[in-house]
């Protein structure tokens, strides 16, 4: 409790005392009493209740979040140009009389849901964007008192400064720009776009009013029934053709892996027929070498092919008979007179 009330409830006190007093005595003097005695007493209880009536009416203690305009009979303008500071103040009593603002932050919010707002119901704002969708716009408003301009607020707007001015001025400029837009800009693209452009108006239009703009904030953004099951449809359309892209990607993939695979199985065989065919030519090569080889030493010696064949026969054989109407396979060696063979 500041000083200013405790007086007040000092002075309620000392006028009850006083009525006391005087419903005392005026007991009293029905009762046949005198009456003298208890004047004084009256008296002074009676200015003492107007002392402490007339201290507490000039006394004015202003919290730290607020400031206080003087409307005073004592000047020609009917007011003091400048507001009172936080303490404890002294104003003319009975002449003067002060309206106390508060210049801590306050909000306004205009909802759809029926008890978040101000207002009880839906107040959220209708607005047409520029592609004649309407849509219901949530927003809320933080500002403050401009401590500077509380007597020009008192002025102008008294206590209805947030009826008349805050909501008034949000709800034409969102409608204003909403227009400005698409409604798929609002809720994707340039939804920051949209909340900026109205947070600079806002600005301009509370200052020249003598309140300050803290900050603006979009709630939400609700669709009519119409679009929103329209907007339901396409995304349910979007969805069905992402799983059908992803259906043919897979697809594609499945057919690139089989074509890979075969590839490889292809460039396998390839290279195992290569494999083969290049070890076909070099026993082909090594063949033709061997047998040139041979025929160079058979040119050398035409015995040779006999002493081979020979040679291949078993070893117990001594004797071989032939047919006498074949001929030979090998050539034989000529027998000299009086030479044996082995």
């Amino acid at each position: 409790m500041n000083v200013a009330e405790m007086l007040r409830g000092l002075a309620t006190l000392s006028w009850v005392v006083a009525l006391g007093v005087i419903a005392l005595a005026v007991v009293r003097a029905t009762r046949g009493k005198s009456f003298k005695p208890a004047i004084g007493l009256v008296l002074g209880t009676v200015v003492g209740a107007v002392l402490l009536t007339s201290v507490a009416a000039g006394l004015v203690f202003v919290q730290p979040e607020e400031r206080g305009v003087v409307i005073s009979a004592a000047v020609p303008e009917g007011y003091r140009p400048v507001a009172l500071g936080p303490g404890l103040h002294w104003v003319i009593p009975f002449f003067e009389n002060v309206v106390v603002y508060p210049i801590s932050r306050q909000t306004y919010t205009m909802s759809i849901a029926p008890m978040e707002g101000q207002v009880q119901g839906d107040d959220s704002v209708a607005a047409r964007t520029s592609d004649g969708q309407e849509v219901f716009i949530d927003a809320s408003v933080i500002f403050a008192v401009d401590p500077a301009q509380v007597v020009s607020v008192h002025i102008e707007w008294q206590g209805r400064y947030d009826v008349e001015l805050v909501r008034p001025q949000a709800r034409g400029i969102i409608r204003d720009q909403a227009s400005q837009y698409g409604v798929e800009e609002l809720v994707s693209t340039r939804r920051t776009d949209f909340t900026d452009a109205i947070r600079t108006m806002l600005t301009q239009k509370l200052e020249d009013n003598g309140l300050i703009l803290v900050d603006f904030i979009l709630r939400n953004i609700t669709f009519s029934p119409e679009y929103a099951a329209s907007v339901e449809q396409k995304q349910v359309a979007e969805q069905q053709a992402q799983q059908a892209a992803l259906v043919v990607e897979q697809r594609r993939q499945e057919a690139e892996q089989a074509r890979q695979v075969a590839e490889g199985l292809a460039d396998s065989a390839v290279i195992a027929a290569q494999g083969r065919a290049d070890a076909r030519l070099i026993e082909a090569q090594a063949e033709a070498q061997a047998l040139e080889l041979i025929a160079a030493a058979l040119q050398g010696n035409s015995e040779l092919i006999t002493y081979q064949y020979i040679q291949r026969l078993a070893p117990g054989i001594q004797v071989m008979l032939v047919p006498n109407d074949n001929p030979f396979l090998l050539p034989l060696p000529t027998l000299t007179p009086g030479t044996t063979t082995p």
